[in-house]
């Protein structure tokens, strides 16, 4: 399954980076940082340990056309612990595209990279996929989630939820 998710996020990146013949020049008007909160419950095996999700996200998006989006992403979530065992935190590091088939309305995405385990002993990270699916304007995208990431067996298996978020479009002037 790594492997299979490593070529998911290498393919991704050889897309972004040769899709086009030219570059594309970062300005203020095709580019922007997006702050936002989340909020989620976990699925699988760990809803047996945790009871819910809070989360922070910062992106950085550049519009490579008036309807596609890439950029980078990062935040921090916490997942709070049922009775008798610890919470824990996750942090995201990753690339992201998004699809916007008008310039208000629907969109469809994914993160993907790698997530790095906090608050835990010995607690290995794993790759993670994150698509989405939302509402945007100008300002605004609210999405609702699956997160799931991709760890061995070995280090506690896979850590999968689902949520919904906001973000806020904080342009540059």
């Amino acid at each position: 399954m790594k492997r299979i998710l490593l070529q998911f996020a290498i393919t991704f990146f050889a897309i972004s980076v040769f899709a086009q013949q030219g570059t594309t020049e970062i300005s203020t008007k095709n580019s922007w940082l997006k702050a936002g909160v989340s909020a989620g419950i976990p699925i699988g095996d760990l809803s047996d340990y945790n009871n819910f999700i809070l989360g922070l996200d910062l992106k950085g998006q550049v519009m490579e056309t008036p309807h596609f989006g890439v950029g980078l992403t990062t935040g921090y979530n916490h997942y709070f612990a049922k009775d008798q065992f610890e919470d824990f935190g996750i942090i995201p590091l990753g690339l992201f595209i998004r699809v916007y088939p008008k310039s208000e309305g629907f969109f469809a995405g994914a993160d993907v990279g790698y997530s790095v385990l906090t608050g835990i002993e010995n607690g290995e990270g794993g790759y993670f996929v994150k698509p989405q699916i939302g509402f945007h304007n100008y300002s605004w995208n609210f999405f609702g989630y699956y997160n799931g990431i991709y760890r061995s067996a070995d280090v506690g298996g896979n850590i999968n939820s689902v949520g919904i978020g906001a973000t806020y479009n904080i342009r540059f002037k």
